[in-house]
């Protein structure tokens, strides 16, 4: 077994000596691993609207899908780079997954056959426009009593 595999989570690694204990935790959430990107929702007056961070991802890496109300943007990546030259075998070889996936709960007012997305600059943008009824509803104040 390697030094730097853990295991049994009681028995500390040679890794976790040299390192720290929580090496493993910090690097998995620094390197994208098991996290979701970060996202802002906005609401207009005619739309909303959901900024998704994932620097790195194509407009082709991702997958959006509307079902019962439920928004649901995913990506699964994989890359692999190799050098090789020639006569000589590949003894370094660097790859990179990453997987993930985030569900949003659309409002009874959205128009779900007239969603829109765009990808520019790592930012994915997703319209959802209101439909009609809604669009001229204005915030009414509730007195307390």
């Amino acid at each position: 077994m390697l030094p730097f595999v853990r295991s049994n989570r009681n028995v500390p690694s040679l890794f976790d000596e040299f390192f720290g204990k929580d090496v493993w935790n910090d690097f998995f959430e620094k390197s994208g691993w098991n996290s979701n990107p970060s996202v802002n929702v906005y609401e207009k007056k005619d739309h909303y609207s959901i900024e998704l961070a994932a620097p790195g991802l194509d407009k082709k890496d991702f997958h959006i899908d509307v079902k019962d109300n439920l928004l649901t943007v995913s990506s699964e990546k994989k890359e692999e780079k190799k050098e090789e030259k020639e006569g000589s075998k590949v003894v370094f070889c660097e790859f990179n997954y990453s997987k993930f996936s985030r569900s949003f709960q659309l409002p009874d007012g959205v128009d779900v056959n007239k969603i829109t997305a765009n990808h520019n600059n790592g930012v994915l943008t997703i319209q959802l426009p209101k439909r009609e009824e809604y669009k001229s509803q204005t915030t009414r104040m509730i007195e307390i009593h």
